[in-house]
């Protein structure tokens, strides 16, 4: 009765029925209208009782698009959590839980699970959203942000170590079992180039099947990213409430580098003013797959990873003034569209093809891994934090970088940057989660071979 009173009064206000429903209709789940929504919900669940749901890109398209926006509105609405990367949590955890407790249709898990498999649509993302920011960034911002990244990178790097050792020791882990199989593999840089090689690598050494090595470190990576995601949304929320401590996505402070400042705001603006051109944004896409294509190649000769060749290649070109004026507003535009309309989609792909919930409950019924993998985490955050500040750096920002370390990879990175509203900081995000994760594996290999 009250709905039916509140439409009549509506209507005498002048507003008519049509108005009404065009109103409910345009409410969102997260950027799609609802109207929409229901139509692919009917659609979705009709094709999965007929059991004709496709198994390819197109289907596994429209489950990531209807559960991945669900669940990031459910993260968005909740208290306490939206405040902590809600959004993502949800987005990638809930439906691990989901598939685990078979709420999800095996035949839409199928399908979401072989496109994320073949089509290896991750590193589409990655390539598209590094090229993407880094094109619309200011050239000089880029050059000194990334010198000044390298400092509380390694400082935090070198403090998050010890910690972790010291409290693994103290909870009876014991230092060899603590560095090698909890702290290097959280700063390993994820699952394809830190989990894979450092159990292969072990192996090598100990004499140990790869698959069961992996499945020691895997659990540890990904809590360790959940650690990471839950702390950039707190940092988010803290700088919400203390601005003097946030740059709003821009990583360097006012001060000794005002100039610097000034150019990023002014290509903030000069950004916010570009006009969509499909063409050039399509260019863009263009540059970002062929420069992940060359990383391809330069990784059979060298041994690099892909991703970083692709990063150091847009960097060099970027900073060298090589990029013309129209790539770098495709860039842009491309950057936009990932982050806007892929980002949750490719969660929802990562939470039930990539997140076996039963080894996330593994580590989390075990407090003493569970209290080394927050010490770590947390050490790595705080020392980004005060030492980012002291290098003139945004002390929110600085530290969401840092936390990036000790993510799960690219699919930390999103997730991670996701949670603090900071995508914009990715290609820092790669340097600290590539360069420093294949140093991580380096090292920890390194040593593991001089003591055995």
């Amino acid at each position: 009765m009250n709905n039916i009173g509140t439409i009549k009064e509506l209507e005498k206000k002048g507003i008519g029925k049509s108005d009404i429903i065009k109103k409910i209709f345009s409410f969102k789940i997260g950027i799609i209208p609802l109207g929409v929504y229901l139509a692919l919900l009917i659609v979705v669940f009709a094709l999965l009782a007929r059991g004709i749901m496709p198994n390819d890109m197109l289907g596994a398209s429209a489950i990531m698009v209807l559960y991945g926006f669900t669940c990031a509105e459910i993260g968005k609405r909740l208290p306490i959590i939206k405040n902590v990367g809600g959004t993502v949590i949800m987005a990638t955890f809930l439906p691990s839980y989901m598939v685990y407790a078979k709420l999800i249709p095996k035949q839409a898990v199928d399908a979401v699970t072989t496109f994320m498999d073949q089509t290896n649509f991750l590193y589409v993302f990655i390539a598209c959203i590094v090229v993407g920011s880094i094109c619309s960034m200011n050239r000089q911002v880029l050059i000194k942000a990334f010198l000044r990244m390298m400092v509380p990178l390694i400082v935090a790097t070198i403090s998050a170590t010890a910690v972790g050792i010291g409290v693994g020791t103290l909870l009876g882990v014991g230092p060899y079992k603590t560095f090698f199989y909890i702290v290097a593999p959280i700063m390993a840089g994820g699952v394809g180039e830190g989990a894979l090689p450092l159990a292969m690598g072990y192996a090598a050494i100990l004499g140990k099947d790869v698959d069961t090595l992996f499945a020691q470190v895997l659990p540890c990576i990904m809590l360790g990213s959940l650690t990471a995601i839950v702390l950039a949304g707190m940092l988010k929320h803290i700088g919400e409430k203390y601005p003097q401590y946030s740059g709003n996505g821009a990583l360097l402070k006012s001060g000794g580098d005002d100039e610097i400042l000034k150019l990023a705001k002014d290509g903030n603006k000069a950004n916010a003013d570009i006009k969509i051109d499909l063409a050039k944004m399509a260019v863009a896409g263009i540059l970002a797959f062929t420069l992940y294509l060359g990383g391809v190649f330069v990784n059979s000769v060298i041994g690099l990873p892909a991703p970083i060749v692709m990063l150091l290649a847009v960097v060099i070109a970027k900073a060298a003034g090589a990029i013309p004026d129209s790539i770098e507003k495709g860039g842009y535009a491309l950057f936009k569209f990932i982050v806007t309309a892929v980002t949750v989609p490719l969660l929802l792909g990562i939470g039930v093809a990539k997140t076996p919930w039963e080894d996330l409950v593994a580590v989390l019924i075990n407090p003493r891994y569970l209290i080394v993998i927050v010490s770590t985490v947390l050490t790595v955050v705080v020392v980004g934090w005060f030492v980012g500040k002291r290098m003139n750096m945004n002390p929110v920002e600085a530290a969401m970088v840092t936390a990036c370390h000790s993510g799960q990879g690219g699919t930390g990175d999103v997730a991670i940057l996701t949670a603090g509203g900071r995508l914009g900081l990715m290609p820092f995000a790669q340097v600290a989660t590539r360069l420093g994760g294949a140093a991580m594996v380096t090292i920890a290999i390194a040593i593991l071979r001089m003591i055995h």
